[in-house]
C-alpha cells in the first residue's frame, strides 16, 4: 500500500513517478523497499491517467464520531462499522485504479 501512496504523493507534487522517486519515498518513510513491487507498480501505472482515475474513484467520507447515546453499545457498534465499510469501499476503488 505504501507504494501506491508514494505514487499518489509524487503525482500530487507533480513529480515524475519512476523507480528512483518511489524508492526514495519508501526509504524516507523508514520502510524496507521491495524492488519487485516498485517495478510492478511502475509497470501497472504506465498506461494509467492518475488524474482521471482519482476523479472516477468513489469518495469515502467517514462521519465524525458522535457522542454515545444513552441507548448503549448497539448504536456505537453500528457507527463503528460504517466508517470501516466506507474505507473498504474506497480501497476497492483504489485497487481498481492500479489494476
Amino acid at each position: 500500500m505504501e507504494y501506491v501512496y508514494a505514487a499518489l504523493l509524487l503525482h500530487k507534487e507533480k513529480k515524475e513517478i519512476n523507480e528512483a522517486n518511489i524508492t526514495s519515498i519508501i526509504k524516507a518513510s523508514g520502510a524496507t523497499v521491495n524492488e519487485a513491487q516498485v517495478k510492478a507498480l511502475i509497470a501497472a501505472l504506465a498506461d494509467v491517467n492518475i488524474e482521471e482515475a482519482i476523479k472516477a474513484a468513489p469518495v469515502a467520507v467517514a462521519a465524525a464520531p458522535a457522542a454515545p447515546a444513552a441507548g448503549g453499545a448497539k448504536e456505537d457498534k453500528k457507527e463503528a462499522e460504517t466508517p470501516a465499510k466506507n474505507e473498504e469501499q474506497a480501497m476497492e476503488g483504489l485497487s481498481a485504479l492500479f489494476g
